[in-house]
């Protein structure tokens, strides 16, 4: 059986003008993904993390899944929206990248 995620990037803040970002799954580089884009990832079953890694230092913070044989997991990302959010992220990277399950 097929274990894998699925993972769209939506909406995009006019600010976040890097094109592609790096999908990490338990820190390794897995694939990239690009702006309105929808990328399945094949994963082993068991507990994984995933995060998201744009040019530079700015992230998503890292969420933790675990995935059964057979199973599938959405997740969708988008460029910080809020000006005080993307303020903060100077200082929180994780802050500049959402990454949520669905």
């Amino acid at each position: 059986m097929t274990t894998e995620i699925r993972l769209t990037r939506t909406w995009s803040s006019f600010v976040d003008r890097t094109g592609e970002w790096q999908v990490l799954i338990d820190g390794n580089k897995a694939g990239s993904i690009a702006k309105r884009q929808t990328v399945e990832l094949p994963v082993e079953p068991g507990q994984h993390t995933l995060r998201l890694r744009s040019s530079g230092r700015l992230r998503s913070p890292e969420r933790s899944f675990d995935i059964a044989d057979g199973q599938e997991f959405s997740f969708h990302c988008h460029g910080q929206r809020y000006w005080p959010l993307m303020l903060a992220s100077l200082v929180k990277p994780d802050l500049w990248i959402t990454l949520r399950r669905e």
